[in-house]
């Protein structure tokens, strides 16, 4: 099982300084309502055509290259995408990228 934070524990959301590599994606926690995660994505790495079930955003650190069906753009630090539950996208680090991804499960 992937470990999930548990209430009152730190998690570290401090940028890569060149560790992206060394660095593993993280579910920081989970709620009926809400999950989120840290995803590391050292440049070059891609994560394929895919689709979330809830409504999400993203901040991250890097830029990463998202393609949506017949849409590309590139997310820099300090911006947000949102994305509808079900949308398919994939995902391409230009650079060492850290990604906070909130994924809305219930309303």
């Amino acid at each position: 099982a992937i470990h999930h934070l548990e209430s009152g524990e730190i998690a570290n959301l401090q940028p890569l300084d060149g560790e992206a590599p060394l660095s593993q994606s993280t579910a920081l926690f989970k709620t009926a309502q809400l999950e989120v995660i840290r995803l590391v994505l050292p440049k070059g790495r891609s994560m394929p055509l895919h689709s979330v079930a809830g409504d999400h955003g993203a901040m991250l650190q890097g830029r990463i290259e998202v393609t949506v069906p017949g849409q590309v753009q590139t997310l820099q630090a300090g911006q947000l995408l949102y994305l509808r539950g079900g949308e398919p996208h994939s995902l391409l680090a230009l650079d060492d990228a850290c990604v906070l991804v909130t994924i809305v499960l219930g309303k």
